[in-house]
């Protein structure tokens, strides 16, 4: 296993240890009539457990071994009910916990009353932890530093490292009088200063939003989940009707014949035991466990088995773009030269200016230029003009040569001051490429516009054919991003996507999932920032990219360690092999039950109901060696089919009708025939023994 697998069990082991303290507190009554099914047993097992005591001091004629093993085998089904439940508990706790990792108190630099705001990052300041800032103060803020508090610029422009926020790692631009003047508490400062007013108030920030709306979201049953439910209550219910009725015909046929032996309350419950459906019930986490395994295989972790299985039922996708569908950086894809330039000159200029700019973008225009055969090296005598929040571009010196890039907006202006203007034809190229989703680039060299560097958002390689697929197999897929409507557009229609939620907000991200699962779908997602938490929390199948936030992570039911939202298609051919495998397993633990019914019932009431020994064809020895067979074979069983379980049953696409008939072929006429076979070998070991 590799460190990446071994870090996140480890991770998880505080986890297991409070779900398996938990499973103990939650035997409390109130706890247990949630689950109608394992109340049923809740109170076996108690029952059980009285008779126990009392066949231990003589006041219950009955073998206490035995009734003491039924009592255990009960206590022990209740108790891991309430682990697997406890584990799920876990979970939504370690979420919300996560996001509290982003609130840890930082400090901030207040400023001091009274001081003079044009001195700028010269102020006076006190240092104060962030918890006790008020609406209105005003904070200094350094480059390096972390932004202590949500808040609004008035003073300054800088880059901002919003990663720990949204999980994109291009920087953004935020400053006084701008379009985007506010900053969030726990992001970092990159370059320049900033002074902020604080503007929401203890314990109402972005990430308690954040942590409130996690903490609120919930996770549903899936349809085969509540059909799988009723299914077993409804058996559970008809077995135990059937076994409780067997008691008042034994007393009467006692009477009326006055011979033979009432059945006891022990007998009774053993004999319910093995008639509910206790192989499945016992093989499901197994089936869950298994395919957990099977993804840890394909490099994805599953913190449970019904995320697996739901990954099977999945029909609507949704994932974010950044990180997910393109790789979150942007990178040169094309030289547009202005009127008289050649594209060679422009990629000449544009490398020179990037040659020591160690951004993604600038080291993807060298890459660029270096694959038309461009290469170009700066001697010693150069001047770097690095990236400021004031001036909005970079590039180099070289003696006494001015080379210029920035955006549109910047570079017209910069040129203006060079009475130099932007043609007609350059700016309806910078509309194309902006209409594109793409961002463009002005290069400037000396006083002369070369032309433009396109800066696309790549979308990941093969990733239009991977949706294709996941087309076929019926899964809606929808891209989610901040984007505006016309690059969001761009981008769907690139990569291949049904549909698209532009300008998305945590808010939107929640509340179209909800509305997808309003509407009957189940909804998957995928993303990578802490902003993506609150829909991941929210989602039948949240799957996080391992280059994402630890919020994100925390917030999902898998992670995919290699980051790669194409392997959503193994995650369902999983998932479908899971539940096709639960379900062989529920026909086989069905059909076995109804054959156990009738092997066992025979031999069981034979000193009740002398005339029973008619229909004991399987020649069963005696009524106690009858039970303790069926309760060996019981166990022996679920032992015999982990195999099974934990390999799985072969997914193969087919029809609903094709699936029925196999499975009753294969699975259901195995449980009908096995135990028989099975019980008669063990009645016939039990008498040799004995």
């Amino acid at each position: 296993m590799s460190k990446k697998h071994k870090a996140l069990n480890f991770a998880d082991k505080d986890i297991l240890k409070d779900a398996l303290k938990e499973s103990f507190r939650k035997l409390n009554i109130k706890v247990q009539l949630q689950n109608q099914v394992m109340f049923i047993v809740y109170l076996g097992s108690i029952f059980t457990s009285v008779l126990s005591v009392m066949s231990l001091f003589g006041a219950y004629e009955e073998n206490f071994f035995f009734v003491f093993s039924i009592s255990l085998i009960l206590w022990f089904t209740v108790l891991f009910a309430n682990f697997a439940e406890a584990i799920a508990e876990g979970r939504a706790k370690a979420q919300a916990n996560s996001l509290k990792d982003l609130k840890k108190t930082t400090d901030a630099f207040k400023v001091v009353a009274g001081e003079d705001l044009s001195l700028g990052d010269k102020v006076k300041t006190e240092k104060i932890d962030s918890d006790l800032l008020q609406v209105n103060d005003l904070v200094l803020v350094k480059a390096g530093e972390i932004i202590p508090c949500d808040g609004e610029i008035i003073i300054g422009m800088a880059s901002v490292n919003e990663s720990a926020i949204t999980g994109e790692s291009a920087p953004v631009i935020r400053g006084a009088g701008c379009d985007f003047n506010s900053v969030t508490g726990g992001t970092t400062l990159l370059s320049d200063f900033l002074i902020i007013r604080a503007n929401c108030e203890k314990g109402k920030s972005f990430i308690d939003k954040m942590i409130n709306m996690v903490e609120s979201a919930s996770r549903r049953k899936t349809p085969n989940e509540i059909a799988l439910t009723i299914l077993l209550l409804s058996l559970t219910i008809v077995f135990i009707m059937v076994t409780a009725a067997m008691l008042p015909f034994s007393e009467f046929a006692v009477k009326f014949n006055e011979n033979g032996h009432i059945v006891s309350y022990s007998v009774l419950i053993a004999l319910l035991v093995c008639l509910i459906p206790t192989t499945i019930g016992g093989l499901l986490s197994a089936i869950g466990v298994a395919g957990m395994g099977r993804l840890l295989n394909a490099n994805v972790i599953a913190k449970s088995g019904r995320a697996v299985e739901a990954a099977g039922d999945v029909d609507v996708l949704l994932l974010d773009k950044t990180g997910t569908i393109t790789y979150g950086n942007r990178q040169a894809s094309e030289f547009y030269p202005d009127i008289g330039v050649s594209k060679t000159d422009l990629a000449r200029s544009a490398l020179l200016a990037s040659l020591v700019d160690d951004t993604p973008e600038g080291r993807s225009i060298v890459t660029l230029a270096n694959k038309m055969g461009i290469h170009e090296e700066l001697n010693n005598d150069f001047t770097f003009i690095p990236f400021s929040a004031q001036t909005k571009m970079s590039g180099v010196n070289i003696k006494g040569r001015q080379i210029r890039k920035g955006s549109p907006e910047t570079m017209t202006k910069y040129l203006e001051t060079l009475d130099v203007f932007v043609s007609k034809a350059m700016m309806r190229t910078v509309n194309e490429v902006a209409s594109h989703g793409s961002t463009p680039l002005l290069v400037v060299d000396d006083n002369k516009l070369m032309g433009i560097v396109e800066l696309k958002d790549i979308v990941k390689a093969g990733i239009k054919e991977q949706f294709a697929k996941l087309r076929v197999m019926g899964i809606k897929t929808v891209m989610i991003t901040g984007d505006n409507p016309l690059t969001a557009a761009a981008i769907a229609a690139e990569a291949g996507v049904d549909d698209f939620l532009a300008e998305a907000t945590p808010e939107s991200k929640l509340n179209t999932i909800v509305k997808y699962q309003k509407e009957g779908h189940l909804v998957a997602m995928t993303g990578d920032g802490t902003n993506d938490a609150p829909a991941l929390a929210q989602a039948d199948v949240a799957v996080a990219m391992n280059s994402g936030t630890q919020a994100a992570k925390e917030s999902s039911n898998m992670v995919d360690l290699d980051s790669s939202p194409t392997k959503l298609i193994d995650i369902v051919h999983i998932g479908k092999q899971m539940l096709i495998t639960r379900g062989s397993l529920t026909t086989f633990s069905i059909a076995n039950d109804v054959a156990k019914y009738f092997a066992i019932i025979p031999a069981a009431f034979a000193t009740t109901y002398p005339e029973l020994n008619v229909l004991n064809v399987m020649g069963l020895a005696s009524p106690s060696s009858a039970l303790l067979s069926a309760v060996i074979f019981n166990a022996l069983i679920i032992i015999a089919l982990i195999p099974l379980a934990l390999r799985g049953v072969t997914y193969k696409p087919m029809s609903a009708k094709t699936l029925l008939i196999k499975n009753i072929c294969i699975y259901g006429l195995g449980g009908i025939i096995t135990p028989f076979i099975g019980i008669k070998l063990i009645d016939m070991l039990i008498s040799i023994i004995l």
